[in-house]
């Protein structure tokens, strides 16, 4: 087809309807951008809380969240780093506690557990009690007192009555139920729910409810968040229905409302 200004009119106005298609397109870019906000997580929230995150993220579409999973010691030291993460889910409230001024607003308390001693499967060392663990020769794993699974630990160990000496002392629970996984250790403390975790790997010997503690698990926005609002939103969302149902199918208890 010859250049003529028929064309050329035709060419421009082509080019004129791109560019405003452009406009549009990088307009709806910007409108859906996301909001990615970090949890800091006791690492036995693990399971749980990816599943909480996706049904997060189902419900609210402009917002992704993305998990770190360690000791609750160890992720609230994080928050010592300059934009380490906006929201924080320790085993305990006194975690929380020591990192008071980085946090904002009232911790939230969103489940509840207890724990059991973990033993390799078969329980070849036929352990039946916390007093078996007193047994010379026996490796025994166990959390650092620096930790909530440690200090738990030991809360129990005191008022059974019994002396239990660790051949290790781990950052994490999750450290502690490896240790036994792998034979580095007879047995360990550890959450309940930790066992799911482990399926035929690990087999469980239950403590008594009257020798047993409560663990309780407490999230709080960080004062200093970029996403302070979504940090907020977030925690409140951990006590819904919907939160609260996946809490219970992971075997965590929930607070009454």
């Amino acid at each position: 087809m010859p250049d003529s200004p028929r064309r050329r009119r035709l060419v421009a106005r082509a080019a004129l309807l791109l560019l405003g298609l452009g406009a549009v397109t990088g307009g709806c870019g910007e409108s859906s951008a996301q909001t990615t906000l970090t949890v800091l997580a006791a690492s036995s929230t693990r399971e749980v809380l990816r599943e909480l995150g996706v049904a997060y993220q189902r419900e609210h579409r402009d917002v992704q969240v993305r998990f770190s999973f360690g000791g609750s010691q160890e992720m609230a030291g994080r928050l010592s780093q300059h934009d380490a993460g906006d929201v924080l889910v320790s085993a305990d409230e006194s975690t929380l506690n020591e990192v008071n001024e980085r946090l904002t607003g009232r911790h939230r308390v969103i489940a509840h557990n207890a724990m059991t001693i973990v033993v390799r499967p078969g329980n070849p060392r036929r352990i039946h009690g916390l007093r078996d663990l007193t047994r010379p020769g026996l490796r025994v794993a166990l959390g650092a007192s620096t930790v909530p699974a440690g200090r738990y630990a030991r809360k129990i160990f005191a008022g059974a009555g019994v002396t239990v000496r660790s051949s290790s002392e781990e950052i994490s629970v999750r450290a502690v139920l490896d240790r036994v996984r792998t034979g580095e250790a007879d047995a360990g403390l550890v959450y309940i729910t930790d066992l799911k975790s482990a399926g035929v790997a690990a087999s469980s010997v239950p403590i008594p409810a009257l020798e047993n503690v409560t663990a309780t698990y407490a999230a709080a926005a960080v004062k200093e968040s970029r996403n302070e609002k979504e940090a907020a939103s977030f925690v409140s969302w951990l006590a819904s229905p919907v939160a609260r149902e996946l809490f219970n199918k992971y075997g965590f208890v929930t607070p009454a409302q």
